[in-house]
């Protein structure tokens, strides 16, 4: 019993990347049957190429955060500010990616532009160098790779849904040849489309989680260490002579088990840090192996892919262009006005959606760092619980939302954003009631505690599986079916620009997550923190639902 007892606790990541692998690969099968018997036929292309990209994404977004803390021993404040950064640029990007593909017409070798750059990115991030703490060269460095990789996915990620939603344009153009009854079958198609496109996603977030960590305990086991979150800031704060509160007694108590470190240390700290974040570093090697897979894939496949166009004038038989009147025009402009007005207010609500969502990698990580009990699993694998669920979850989701097609009661698409607003909020609420019921203090205080005592108030993983629940159900509201959304209103020229502008709008909500790691270590209580989510979620779908009859009638109008 005591051998299969540490056998777990020594690949603890390893078998539940199994345990997650066994349960998901019915669910691949299940979603990869439905998209070829029912779906246009490059959407599971499609999908492949996007899972290999965001795999390799995912294995470096989840431990973003927590490696620049550790190697350079910044703040969480500091971390959180290059990491929205960088979140905002991966998104506000796609912007220009959309427009180079719109005015060029060239999206399949824009996307292949994008997966090239990404791969050298993380190449750069790769590799293990040090130099001290602090700001410095090698922050720079990471700060560029970061920059490059932000780029790729500009040229690739609008570009590449943009694809997708010309897929159903195709498909529901060839419907409609069978008559009315046809077309809105295939029209019915598009929301599950996205749904299954967006599933896939999450399949390389299910996975990439666990990377980094798996690789990076081995690499301490190599070198005789065991992985410790608190060590590496420890660490930091003794050799730059930075030590607070009760620091000195739990860095004492954390490295009692290491001889060397009673002889020397300093020269501990330092070994550790490095051999700490030089498993990291190899793990990026991953990311560009994923890279060149979805590469590999897309090069494969993109023939079978469609490249969206522009709607060109309808020519009669004696090919002249067909004229149209003033009158005519006036009506056309009005309606790409109205469709860009309700574009542009769902973007803004949205955007209060990914401020708070995307505190998955900032004051989520840091709670799961702090207050979670974590000894055994580490901080960053409990990422994978978001895509985890989503797989899960979409086909309940999406077998619910047929029901209600069925019975005549089709619930709209800015209706189902309206839902998840709310459904975010209830993750926060979650938080906020747990806080109060355990007594955390401010989170200052609470680093303060000496180890034994904090341990001691630390609460189960299962707060981290509820609160995402709550997260990922709301994600599944508003996500995929805002790319439908999307697809739905765009004007035919723009639909990359169209793209371009949900993803510019996810990267100002990125950029809001600042404040998430600023409101963490602020608050006198760390309830107050997750009110202020609350809050803003709550508000968001009362300004959505406001909205609602007339966001309808757009998309009725469009369709």
């Amino acid at each position: 019993m005591d051998f299969i007892t540490n056998l777990w606790k020594a690949n603890t990541p390893l078998f539940m990347l199994i345990a997650g692998l066994i349960v998901v690969t019915p669910f691949i099968i299940f979603y990869v049957r439905k998209a070829l018997k029912e779906h246009p036929k490059g959407l599971i292309p499609a999908a492949l190429s996007n899972m290999g990209e965001r795999f390799g994404y995912y294995i470096m977004n989840a431990v973003l955060t927590l490696f620049i803390c550790s190697k350079f021993g910044v703040p969480d404040q500091t971390a959180g500010i290059m990491f929205a950064g960088f979140y905002f640029l991966i998104y506000v990007l796609s912007l220009p990616g959309g427009i180079i593909a719109d005015r060029t017409k060239n999206y399949k070798g824009t996307i292949i532009a994008g997966i090239i750059v990404m791969a050298v990115g993380y190449a750069i991030l790769s590799v293990p160098v040090f130099s001290g703490h602090g700001f410095s060269w090698v922050m720079v460095l990471t700060l560029c790779a970061l920059v490059i990789i932000a780029c790729g996915n500009g040229l690739f990620k609008g570009n590449l849904q943009a694809v997708v939603g010309q897929l159903y344009d195709d498909f529901e153009a060839e419907a409609a040849k069978q008559g009315p009854e046809a077309l809105a079958k295939a029209k019915e198609k598009r929301d599950s489309g996205f749904q299954i496109f967006y599933v896939f996603i999450n399949i390389g977030g299910v996975i990439a989680p666990f990377i980094a960590p798996i690789i990076r305990n081995w690499w301490l086991g190599t070198k005789g260490l065991v992985y410790n979150a608190q060590l590496p800031m420890l660490c930091h704060n003794y050799l730059t002579s930075n030590m607070q509160g009760n620091d000195m007694d739990n860095l004492t108590a954390l490295t009692a088990q290491y001889p060397e470190a009673a002889n020397n240390l300093g020269a501990f700290c330092d070994s550790y840090i490095r051999v700490f974040n030089e498993g990291v570093h190899f793990a990026f090697i991953a990311s560009v192996v994923a890279m060149l897979i979805s590469l590999t894939i897309f090069l494969c496949t993109k023939k079978g892919l469609p490249n969206p166009v522009k709607k060109e004038a309808a020519a009669t038989n004696d090919t002249k262009e067909v004229t149209y009147s003033a009158e005519e025009k006036a009506a056309m402009a009005k309606d790409v006005k109205q469709r860009m007005a309700g574009l542009y207010a769902v973007l803004g609500v949205c955007v209060f959606f990914w401020f708070a969502f995307h505190q998955n990698a900032e004051s989520l990580s840091l709670f799961a760092r702090d207050f979670v009990s974590t000894s055994s699993i580490p901080p960053e694998i409990w990422q994978c619980i978001n895509p985890f669920l989503v797989v899960i979850l979409t086909p309940i989701i999406m077998w619910m939302f047929a029901s209600f097609v069925r019975k005549g009661k089709e619930v709209s698409t800015p209706k189902k954003i309206a839902f998840g607003m709310g459904i975010a909020a209830c993750a926060y609420l979650f938080l906020m009631l747990l806080c109060m019921v355990k007594g955390y203090p401010g989170v200052d205080e609470f680093r303060g505690m000496p180890v034994d005592a904090a341990s001691a108030m630390k609460v189960g993983p299962w707060a981290l599986i509820v609160t995402y629940f709550f997260l990922t159900v709301a994600e599944l509201f508003i996500s995929p079916l805002g790319l439908s959304f999307v697809s739905k209103i765009a004007p035919k020229h723009i639909q990359g620009i169209c793209q371009g502008l949900w993803l510019s709008a996810t990267a100002i909500g990125n950029l809001l997550i600042l404040l998430g790691p600023v409101l963490y270590n602020s608050m006198p209580k760390l309830w107050m923190c997750w009110l202020v989510f609350l809050v803003v979620c709550a508000i968001a779908m009362g300004v959505m639902f406001g909205m609602l009859k007339w966001l309808e009638k757009i998309t009725s109008d469009k369709q």
